[in-house]
């Protein structure tokens, strides 16, 4: 297998006359990785998709996807990739098994129409016309036609809209499931829980540039060095404070405390959560879609 990144972007910008809605972006990501871009809306993250995806074109940059200019929207790199919409709309009037023996026939190595259906969790929604399905049901629907012809990268931009927590969680099992098999997927999502369960890598982006990336659990590490030490005092009041240096912060706490003959009671050190960076990050944000 190729140590090429499956998708390499450089410098990559995107303007609509005198508005940048991408302003120099740069990430790569690696095969059989999950990557998840994060941001608010008119941050960008959609325009970028459509360029990766090869329906919307660039002003600039360099831009790779599994080896091929998505801009020339080859035959080879289209049969090799999958792709989960915001909104889509298939006709209303087929039903669920046909429509994925339709896109099956236009691959050459397509998986099995009912294999994909219980990858899913379609089972009994077989023969059930796509109009006759849930809000849920026609985003499951969504994901199948994505991955019916094995793609080597998924696409998924907002997978989960209108799941309820059941239907989500065993989203993020099917995603799981292609990071075994060894596919890439790049992830938009506003669910910070989602990114932070299902991703490898994140960016978080603002106003078209990338602001941090990195693993989630590492993210507040690198974007914010803060770190929340929460204790209860003698006098049973719980205590909070945030600090840079962690350990001298807790040395002197403790020593203070034993030479009182005090106890400090459900002490607790946490970095910040994705959530937390991502909304210190993101906070002056105007909100107008790009």
């Amino acid at each position: 297998m190729t140590s090429d990144p499956a998708i390499d972007v450089r410098d990559l910008r995107k303007s609509y006359g005198a508005v940048d809605a991408v302003r120099g972006l740069s990430f790569t990501v690696a095969r059989g990785e999950v990557y998840g871009l994060l941001g608010p809306n008119g941050a960008g993250k959609t325009t970028t998709v459509e360029i990766l995806e090869g329906y919307r074109s660039r002003t600039g940059g360099h831009v790779s996807v599994l080896g091929f200019d998505p801009a020339r929207r080859p035959r080879a790199l289209r049969e090799r990739v999958g792709i989960v919409l915001q909104q889509t709309g298939l006709y209303r009037n087929i039903r669920v098994r046909e429509a994925l023996v339709h896109f099956a026939r236009f691959y050459p190595r397509p998986r099995d129409p009912d294999e994909v259906i219980g990858l899913v969790g379609l089972e009994g929604k077989q023969d059930a016309l796509a109009r006759t399905l849930s809000g849920g049901q026609r985003r499951r629907l969504d994901l199948a036609l994505a991955l019916i012809g094995d793609p080597e990268l998924v696409f998924l931009d907002e997978p989960t809209t209108g799941f309820d927590p059941a239907a989500r969680r065993a989203a993020w099992e099917t995603v799981r499931s292609l990071r075994d098999l060894g596919k890439t997927v790049l992830l938009t999502t506003h669910y910070l829980d989602e990114a932070q369960a299902l991703a490898d890598r994140v960016a978080i982006v603002k106003a078209g540039t990338i602001l941090a990336e990195g693993a989630p659990r590492d993210l507040g590490v690198g974007a914010s060095a803060r770190v929340r030490i929460t204790y209860r005092n003698a006098d049973g009041e719980q205590v909070e404070l945030v600090t840079d240096d962690p350990t001298r912060v807790l040395h002197e706490l403790t020593s203070e405390a034993l030479a009182r003959g005090e106890r400090l009671e459900d002490i607790e050190v946490t970095r910040p959560t994705l959530e937390e960076v991502y909304l210190e990050l993101t906070a002056d944000v105007e909100r107008e879609s790009v």
